[in-house]
Formats: structure tokens, sequence, C-alpha cells
């Protein structure tokens, strides 16, 4: 599977669209924003960072919709709130990353309203009348396991929701692999073989230490990251809170393989680039890698169903189907890639119904890890 080109949330606004389904991710920025914040302000006190004429900012993995401009809103007002009146004299250059496939033209058309925000709302606060403040935002298409920009020239560095994905399928389970060695599965699972979970693990590591190696290059000396991801609480990559939406997908993938709407070999040649760490994994990648220090790990629980009142039987239905669109809207552009966008209405329908009755029994969570990094001098 060539992630570069099948990877990318829905575009759009429609139904199915990732900006109208993304509230578990917008609650993620909302749980991770005193950990941006407080990485900013200690990137300001930094003695190897201000003064500065110029500051680079970078999103990596910024996706469409609501949430992409919202962090940047929010550091910016840190950062004018910090610096006061000779943050007119600062450059901020603000980088919009995601894989090309992104959908970047509705990024660009939300900026003239995103400019206008920022310019009210810093000159409200202020009671000041003036010009924009000195805000330059693009967009840096590519994928963010390689270098991305120029040497020292980022101070800060944020990716939320975004490093889970890996930069391919591990090498044994990709589709062209002779023999199938996750049979029925497609992540994962209690039932998955050691050399699966090997298999993964060795993908998840090969891919955070190339982040972090490149991330080296770009961030100045005393330079901050913050990264949100998902994770799992305990070393045991099959633990419910790591891999079970996954599993319901198989399911319902295997449900209309028994009903000869799906090939078995189908399901047997799809795995998902995706890896959930726990905090071990990641401390000991960072540690290795050698060229940031841990300032923060914070794990966090996050429903399934931000909007989940489950009280009676008709509320689980309603969240079942909610998760389902949530879901979708991220993962259906690589599950169409692979079994055509016919099943696509059907599969998911199936996949809802399956939510609700694990929803109705067990109040299943993701398990969301924050880091917040610095860069050595």
């Amino acid at each position: 599977m060539e992630i570069m080109q099948t990877l990318h949330m829905n575009k759009g606004d429609g139904e199915t669209s990732y900006a109208k389904n993304s509230k578990v991710q917008n609650k993620i920025i909302s749980i991770a924003k005193p950990i941006v914040e407080e990485a900013v302000l200690q990137l300001l006190e930094s003695k190897n960072v201000v003064p500065m004429e110029s500051m680079g900012i970078a999103d990596l993995g910024c996706s469409s919709g609501p949430n992409t401009l919202l962090l940047i809103s929010e550091i910016m007002d840190v950062l004018h709130s910090k610096i006061g009146s000779s943050s007119s004299s600062t450059e901020f250059r603000v980088f919009l990353n995601d894989l090309f496939s992104n959908d970047f033209n509705t990024v660009f058309m939300s900026l003239p309203a995103f400019y206008n925000q920022l310019r009210d709302d810093y000159f409200h606060k202020r009671s000041l009348q003036g010009p924009s403040p000195n805000l330059f935002v693009s967009a840096v298409p590519g994928s963010f396991y390689g270098r991305l920009f120029p040497k020292k020239s980022l101070h800060l560095v944020h990716s939320s929701s975004s490093l889970h994905w890996l930069s391919q399928v591990p090498a044994s389970l990709d589709s062209k692999a002779s023999t199938a060695l996750n049979k029925g599965k497609i992540y994962i699972s209690k039932s998955s073989p050691q050399c699966v979970l090997d298999a993964y693990s060795l993908q998840f590591q090969n891919d955070f230490s190339l982040f972090l190696k490149s991330r080296a290059e770009e961030v100045v000396p005393g330079g901050r990251m913050v990264l949100s991801f998902m994770g799992r609480p305990t070393p045991d990559p099959t633990s419910e809170q790591s891999c079970y939406h996954w599993e319901l997908m198989a399911h319902a993938l295997m449900s209309m393989v028994l009903e000869g709407l799906v090939e078995e070999e189908k399901v047997d040649s799809f795995n998902a680039p995706y890896y959930a760490p726990c905090a071990e994994e990641l401390n000991l990648e960072i540690q290795k890698q050698g060229s940031f220090i841990v300032d923060q790990l914070e794990a966090f629980e996050i429903g399934w169903d931000p909007d989940a009142d489950q009280e009676n039987d008709q509320t689980v239905a309603s969240s079942g189907k909610r998760v389902a669109k949530t879901i979708r809207a991220v993962v259906e552009s690589m599950i169409e890639a692979h079994f055509g966008n016919e099943i696509m209405d059907d599969l998911f329908r199936r996949y809802a119904e399956l939510v609700s009755s694990h929803l109705s029994k067990s109040r299943t969570k993701y398990i969301n890890l924050v880091t917040s990094l610095v860069r050595t001098a």
C-alpha cells in the first residue's frame, strides 16, 4: 500500500468529511492545550532562543477542517500575550504540513477568515489599532518521516493525532507478501502471532527514530516539540485500548466475507499502517536518538464518542453511528483504495452496529499520549 497516496482524511465538508467528524481530535487538542502553552512560555524564556526577529512554527499532520488553524490561533495568542508590544516586530512563519493528498485547498480557503479573526482578537484584547501581526502561513506537503524544512529554521513543532500513522505497512505484512501472517485481521489482535506484533513494533521504532532525527536537523537548540498521538496504557500491544476499534472493523469485513461480498484474501492482505505505542517505547526511542529531552509525558483517556451519554440503548446506538463516522472520515481513503468504494456504506453501517453493541457492554477509551520535548543544545 502506498501510504503517501492513499492516506488522507475525507475531504470537503459533507456528512462523511473529516471537517464534520473530528470532535475526538478536537478534544485531544483541548486536552493538550495547557502543555502546548507551557512549551511556548518555556521557549520564550530560553536563552538559546530569544530575542528573535523571526520564529518558525510547524504543525505536522495538519489535515483540514476546523481543527487545522485552531492550535495555531492558540499559540499566537500565547505568544502575543507574553511578548506584548514587541511582538509587532517579530515575524511568525507558520508551516502547515501533511501528505500531498491532503485537502490543502480547503485550508487555503479558510485563511482569509483566520487572518481577520486573528487581527481582530489581537487588537481587541489590547485596545490597539494598526497593521495585522506579522504572520506568514504556508503549506509544506510531504511525509514527516524525513526532512521537510531547512536546518535550524524551527522554534516550535506541534503534531496532533498524526504520529500513530506509520510511514508504511510493515514489510513482512505488506499485501505483496507471499504468506498472510495476520489472517482475518487488519491490525494487531489478541489472535495475532508474535511475528506480527514484532513487525509493527520494529516499524514504529524505525519511523519514530527517523522522525526525531529529521526534526533534530530542523529545530534550533532549545526549541520545543509537543507531540500528541494515540497510544496504549501498558506494554501489551494487544490491550483493548490500543487496538479494539480495528478489531471491530475486521469483524465487519469478515461478516461481509461470509456473505460473499468481500474476498477473504482481500482482508488477509490488508493491514493498517498504524501503531499505538506505550510511554516506555516513546522514552526508549527518544533516549536512543539523543537529540531531545523529555520535559513532559502524559497519558489521557478519551471516550470513543465525546458526545456520549450512555443512559439508554437509543443513545448507545447514536453513539455507535457517531464513532463510525469519525473512523470513516479518517480511514475511508485507504480502505477504499484496497477494497473499492462499492462496499463503503455497507461496511460502515455494520461497523456502527458493532460499535454500538460494544459500547452497550464496555466503555472502552482511547489512550492519548502527549509529550513535550526540548532540543538539546
